[in-house]
């Protein structure tokens, strides 16, 4: 065993708590070194947890764009629940209507309609009508896709805000095309592809337009976010004690090197003394304390030993 200050040599069998060569207490020598070490990776590490939650609070929080944002992602993918369309087949003892809308899509899948209606393909009667509706479905499902997809991007943008605020912009801009896409083919599958007749009926839905306004001010939205500036404010020096821990973990740096506290601003410093000061206000308090105490006990055995 060697010491821990000076190096030397310390056989197995000196119990001794200091070293003979340096005098130094090995024990709380070693707890101090430990300490120090401790306190410096807590400063760093705390500094990478600042600026990660600062990234969390300037996307989700730090603007009223981004909080209107916000709102608008959630109510984009609510307005999937309104219908594109609706389509009703009917014949005699017999009718079911899909509705081209959230709701409608998961009610229809849980009470098996969706599998019926693809043997309708090879109706005559409803043939037509089941075109229509794979045209408005592939829209809505696209869509659906979209907006799944920007609600991950959205719930991970604080790993890169500005790269994330460009994937949801662009993602906007694609549900608008789709959204736009999906009305039109309902208009046309109404006027064109499902004529009016008594077995099947096509009605027009506003689910697209909703989409499609949503998403446009999405855009607009994410467009004013990037001209403004989606950088998070960081607390002074966490950049570089971040950038420090780095080259400590590739070995760049030595921990040992290093001063405690490692970087401090003039409002740390000013905070650690202030905590400082109460500290040893707090302690000389005590030991007042204790003296008055001791003290107090004193006289009282001097009265009780008179």
């Amino acid at each position: 065993m060697k010491c821990p200050k000076c190096g030397a040599e310390i056989p197995f069998y000196d119990l001794k708590p200091n070293c003979r060569h340096c005098g130094v207490n090995i024990l709380y020598y070693t707890q101090d070194y430990e300490l120090e070490r401790d306190a410096k990776m807590t400063e760093l590490d705390n500094a990478s947890t600042r600026m990660v939650i600062a990234r969390i609070k300037a996307v989700f929080v730090g603007s009223f764009l981004a909080i209107l944002r916000m709102i608008l992602l959630v109510g984009a993918i609510c307005a999937m629940m309104i219908p594109f369309a609706s389509i009703t087949f009917t014949l005699p003892f017999y009718e079911e209507k899909l509705s081209l809308g959230l709701i409608g899509v998961i009610q229809s899948f849980s009470n098996g309609l969706l599998m019926v209606l693809l043997n309708f393909f090879k109706s005559t009667l409803f043939s037509k009508a089941m075109l229509a509706t794979l045209i408005v479905f592939a829209f809505f499902a696209l869509i659906a896709v979209v907006d799944v997809a920007m609600l991950v991007i959205y719930l991970l943008s604080f790993l890169s805000p500005e790269k994330m605020t460009k994937s949801l912009r662009n993602g906007s801009i694609v549900a608008c095309v789709l959204s736009a896409g999906a009305q039109i083919a309902a208009i046309v599958c109404k006027t064109g592809i499902v004529p009016s007749s008594e077995y099947a009926s096509f009605a027009l839905g506003f689910g697209g337009i909703a989409c499609f306004a949503l998403h446009l001010i999405l855009v607009i939205i994410n467009v004013k976010m990037l001209k403004k500036g989606v950088e998070p404010v960081y607390r002074e020096f966490d950049p570089k004690r971040k950038e420090l821990k780095k080259k400590i973990k590739k070995g760049e740096v030595n921990l040992d090197d290093l001063p405690l506290p490692i970087f401090e601003s003039e409002e740390e410093h000013e905070a650690r003394m202030k905590e400082f000061q109460q500290a040893m206000e707090e302690e000389a308090a005590a030991e007042l304390e204790a003296k008055s105490q001791a003290e107090a006990r004193a006289r009282e055995e001097e009265a009780n030993a008179k």
